[in-house]
């Protein structure tokens, strides 16, 4: 008989909801249990997509004596992290200051007024190398809240008051300078990679916040060095397995400093903000293969994870037929009969085997991760294109991992800025139509009463009132989706969004956004994200849409909290660069002068508007804000655009930075001159 998970949205929840475990769903429901019958609480927290999450539930939450175990003794409660990032952020500070290192899934257990008092990540379901089984954990947490209760409390409050601090933003002293900034870079550049790129050790992430970030480092500088950082690390995670090399996209992270051997899992936001990074390193340096890499990756969004309601899904799980990667990975008999079955001859069976690293040994457990081993040598592009789609016809008839269908507000945000980014830069009508589309579901699907929003929305069903990084993000997307459509409503939206953030979210004592408001649940500390993990955080987001906004609307009230924010983290930006990536691009475009560009137009399609836009957006200028305006839009009359007119019936472009602008144009190489001419790149000194 199922579960009370059975009525939730979240795939992740609704894959318990044959369990024996009792579950809640966290709600008054499961608290108001927990106080009454004065049970400790069981947290479970993980994502559908996690690989250790489905073997917990398959060894211990399946498991009837395990279950009875649970039901007796505890009230159990089951949270999608992607869905509650508010309780996740909050309980893996807990976990990690209790063990020293976290993961998921996550098991916590709470007293009932939800101060966590033990916790750990994955537990087996008998004493296995060292680890305590779950039923042992089971038992002797419950015996020990029975028998030991103030003990437990004392070690619940002083635990409480330990998270109240860190989770705490402690007030910076100043704004961050451009010699800080200089510093951070160079900072990132000790944990760089020579021989295999990207940043640091095995595992290995991508972290496309920080290759941006020291993008606008290189701009400033004209460092050749830190230029080459980038380029070696976009370079070897497109050759690595970390790569889908036939169907495009990125995993979850690499489990070697090689790039070679990924965590198969498939993310959205991985995906939105690495399509955005490559199209940065197209932008920056001109080489066609980045822009072919973000291409695929937003080829591989639509495919995979687009849904019927015009959202994105949230990942695809990392199994299928209960292996990890056997979606994505070859045996050396299975490569060769697909490519002879194509009618390659032998040598160019070969030859491929030898361009993706496929041999009869393997390179992980006996398969093979496909990878360009042969780098960037010749191969005949008919050749490889011949193969490429010969292997992923084959592969597309194996069992499919599964998708995490729920659309998230801030992920769907990052999506949105990058086709809103692919349809400036590569000049795409299907970026734009994506990018229009998307802004039509978010007000459809995620929008309520005019300027909030839901988190989460699945099957027609939206709920969870959104969070700071949910309003921050579609701001952030809007803002780039005005850009490349030219529109007054998406312009407006954006506003909406950024003025709601402010005044849901921010804390005035510490000037700075905190994640959730009076809508969400409180448990021992309001959590108020300033690092970036996977996702830019909240206040990132906000130090950058509100510099724009700015700038956009004239409001020196924007401008003034962006700089708050960014001086609250200032020290922590000195200490520790490579967690503030998003924080570190948001501090440099303050330290600049705004670089603006208006095109004026009757109508934002006309396909010269398009065209200006397009063009503007060509040269690598990373601080340029670029609008559009009507003559019968709401913000014609904001200082930015206040006499910024087509000119004899032709969409017109107006560029300037600070107080100096250009002529008016309508010339598309005339504009793009000037962009380059008011934001010249750094030459490095010798």
């Amino acid at each position: 008989m199922p579960n009370r998970l059975a009525n939730e949205t979240s795939p992740y929840l609704l894959q318990h909801a044959d369990n024996p475990v009792d579950w809640y769903p966290w709600g008054p429901e499961a608290l108001e249990r927990a106080r009454t019958e004065d049970r400790p609480i069981f947290l479970s927290i993980g994502y559908a997509a996690c690989h250790w999450c489905h073997v917990m539930e398959r060894e211990s939450f399946e498991s009837p004596e395990i279950a009875a175990l649970m039901n007796e003794r505890f009230v159990s409660i089951k949270v999608d992290r992607e869905e509650r990032p508010d309780l996740d952020d909050v309980y893996m500070a807990a976990v990690q200051a209790m063990t020293g290192s976290g993961g998921w899934p996550m098991s916590v257990f709470l007293t009932p007024a939800l101060r966590p008092f033990f916790g750990g990540t994955y537990f087996p379901p008998e004493d296995r190398h060292g680890m305590a089984g779950f039923p042992r954990v089971l038992s002797a947490v419950a015996d020990a809240y029975r028998t030991r209760r103030a003990e437990i409390e004392r070690q619940a409050g002083t635990l409480a008051s330990h998270l109240e601090a860190q989770l705490t933003v402690p007030p910076g002293a100043s704004d961050p300078q451009a010699r800080e900034l200089e510093a951070a870079a160079m900072r990132v550049a000790a944990s760089f990679d020579a021989v295999h790129g990207g940043f640091g050790g095995a595992p290995k992430f991508p972290a496309p916040m920080l290759l941006e970030f020291l993008l606008r480092a290189w701009r400033r500088s004209g460092s050749a060095r830190i230029l080459d950082m980038v380029t070696r690390t976009l370079d070897a995670m497109a050759d690595g397995g970390i790569h889908d090399q036939l169907g495009g996209g990125f995993a979850r992270y690499s489990t070697d400093a090689e790039w070679l051997v990924p965590h198969f899992e498939k993310m959205l936001y991985d995906n939105a903000l690495l399509a955005h990074a490559y199209l940065e390193g197209y932008r920056a340096t001109g080489d066609e293969r980045y822009a072919t890499v973000a291409r695929s990756t937003l080829d591989f969004m639509v495919a995979e994870l687009r849904t019927d309601e015009g959202g994105f899904a949230s990942a695809l799980d990392a199994d299928s037929d209960g292996v990890e990667g056997r979606f994505y990975t070859w045996g050396h008999a299975e490569f060769s009969a697909v490519l002879a079955d194509a009618g390659l001859t032998e040598d160019e069976r070969g030859a491929a085997a030898a361009y993706w690293g496929v041999s009869e040994a393997g390179n992980w457990e006996g398969t093979n991760v496909l990878h360009r081993a042969t780098g960037r040598a010749e191969i005949d592009p008919v050749l490889l294109e011949t193969a490429r789609t010969a292997l992923l016809d084959a592969r597309s008839r194996r069992t499919r991992p599964a998708r995490d269908d729920k659309q998230l507000a801030a992920w769907n945000g990052l999506a949105l800025r990058a086709f809103a980014h692919a349809a400036l830069v590569l000049g795409s009508a299907s970026d734009a139509r994506v990018t229009a589309e998307l802004v039509d579901f978010v007000r459809r699907s995620l929008l309520r009463d005019g300027d909030r929003l839901w988190r989460t929305s699945r099957g027609g069903r939206s709920h969870t009132p959104g969070f700071a990084e949910d309003h921050l993000a579609l701001a952030d997307g809007l803002l780039l989706a005005h850009a490349a459509l030219g529109d007054a409503d998406t312009l407006s939206l954006a506003r909406r969004l950024a003025e709601t953030a402010v005044r849901d979210f921010w804390d005035d004592a510490s000037g700075t956004f905190g994640d959730t408001s009076d809508e969400h649940d409180r448990t021992v500390v309001r959590p108020r994200g300033v690092i970036d993990n996977a996702t830019p955080s909240a206040n990132a987001l906000g130090a950058d849409v509100l510099l724009r906004l700015s700038l956009l609307t004239g409001e020196p009230d924007l401008d003034r909290r962006a700089r708050a924010i960014l001086r609250a983290v200032q020290p922590a930006l000195e200490r520790q660069p490579s967690a503030f990536g998003r924080m570190l691009a948001a501090a440099d475009r303050a330290l600049g002068e705004p670089i603006d560009v208006v095109v004026a137009a009757g109508e934002p399609a006309d396909e010269g508007a398009v065209v200006l836009r397009r063009s503007a957006a060509g040269p690598f200028v990373p601080d340029l804000v670029l609008a559009g305006v009507g003559p019968d839009d709401v913000h014609a009359d904001w200082p930015l655009f206040s006499g910024k007119t087509a000119r004899d019936g032709l969409p017109t472009a107006y560029a300037c930075r600070g107080y100096t602008c250009d002529a008016p144009t309508a010339d598309p190489d005339e504009l793009q001159r000037q962009v380059r001419s008011l934001a010249p790149v750094a030459v490095e000194s010798t």
